[in-house]
């Protein structure tokens, strides 16, 4: 049931939306932090209906500050930005000040419209809605039967390691491919002994190996055909390839014009400088956080240049020269990829690239 100290139309209101599976929780605040109303709808089309239609009774929406926009709230931002509302990512309370002010949907709400107001934040969710949000599907589709598929393989292999003598010598030391072709070709029988056990299992595991590799290849190509759709450019840049793009495309989202500047992208791939100093010590050190895939997916770019890419080598070893670290150097390179890859993202917002690498 909604709750409301009065009403103007001509008032100008911030919203801020607690998620969760089931239910979410709304409450307006005016441009002064008053607290004007609270409502809880379910997680349906009709819930966000009304969502948009009590917050347009309560005055002129300025923003929508929504905790958990990439899980449970994507459906209802998705929805009220098709509306061209303004939708403002709001990360949940830290734990000073849940301790100061309670645990409570409302409260959380609550927080996350004064969060908006005051400022504090201010970032745009990922749209969810083209070509990259279809390819985030599909990496999570595929990095989940890359798993599975390795886990089949170590299974067989321990199989074959304690199973009986001659089985064993059959299959020791096999390439992979020929090792998961022979043990889907087995023929156990009656399950009578161990050893027969032990084929029936081995082709239970190699079977569902092909499976996973035939699903890997499907979703292969599909990640590809978006790729060339989203950003054809970006597989053309040295040490890119369909699958390192496709992670770096989630990471900037549908509507990369959320993120402000190349140091913005750097900073959400993890790749940029952290400032780590106290009293008269000046330093940097590593950024351990943004989206840890994404700074893989650089790390192995620069890992691919520094094999083959002159530049990157010549790089390399005369960072070397001057005393810099391996690590230092490596991140530098990242720090240079993630600016390469932004430019091709936005490239009305890119700087000229002044380095070489």
């Amino acid at each position: 049931m909604p709750t409301s100290l009065s009403s103007s139309p001509t008032r100008t209101i911030v919203v801020g939306i607690d998620t969760h599976k089931d239910v979410h929780v709304a409450v307006a605040l005016d441009c002064l932090g008053r607290r004007l109303a609270e409502l809880h709808v379910p997680t349906t089309t009709a819930g966000y209906s009304s969502v948009e239609q009590w917050a347009a009774n309560l005055g002129t929406v300025d923003a929508f500050g929504i905790e958990g926009t990439s899980s449970y709230g994507a459906a209802l931002a998705r929805f009220l930005r098709q509306r061209n509302y303004r939708i403002i990512e709001v990360n949940r309370p830290d734990r000073a000040t849940r301790h100061r002010l309670g645990k409570s949907d409302p409260i959380d709400a609550e927080m996350a419209a004064r969060l908006v107001l005051a400022g504090i934040a201010k970032g745009t969710p990922k749209a969810g809605d083209g070509p990259v949000e279809m390819l985030r599907m599909l990496k999570l589709a595929k990095d989940s039967a890359l798993k599975s598929r390795t886990q089949a393989m170590n299974q067989i292999r321990a199989i074959v390691v304690t199973t009986a003598a001659e089985l064993r010598e059959t299959l020791t030391d096999l390439p992979a491919r020929q090792l998961v072709n022979q043990c889907a070709a087995f023929r156990p029988g009656p399950l009578t002994t161990a050893t027969a056990v032990a084929k029936y299992t081995l082709r239970l595991l190699a079977r569902r190996y092909l499976q996973l590799r035939g699903e890997i290849d499907a979703l292969g190509l599909e990640i590809e055909r978006l790729v060339s759709l989203a950003a054809p450019a970006l597989v053309d840049v040295f040490g890119i390839k369909a699958d390192g793009a496709a992670r770096l495309l989630v990471t900037a989202g549908d509507n990369p014009e959320r993120l402000r500047s190349e140091a913005a992208f750097a900073a959400l791939c993890g790749s940029n400088p952290v400032p780590a100093s106290s009293g008269k010590t000046e330093r940097h050190r590593l950024n351990r956080g943004g989206d840890r895939q994404a700074n893989a997916a650089l790390h192995r770019i620069v890992v691919v240049r520094l094999r083959w890419h002159a530049p990157s080598q010549a790089y390399m070893q005369r960072r070397l020269a001057e005393g810099k670290s391996k690590p230092e150097i490596m991140r530098c390179l990242k720090r240079y990829v993630a600016r390469e890859v932004f430019a091709i993202l936005r490239p009305q917002a890119s700087t000229p690239d002044r380095h070489d690498v």
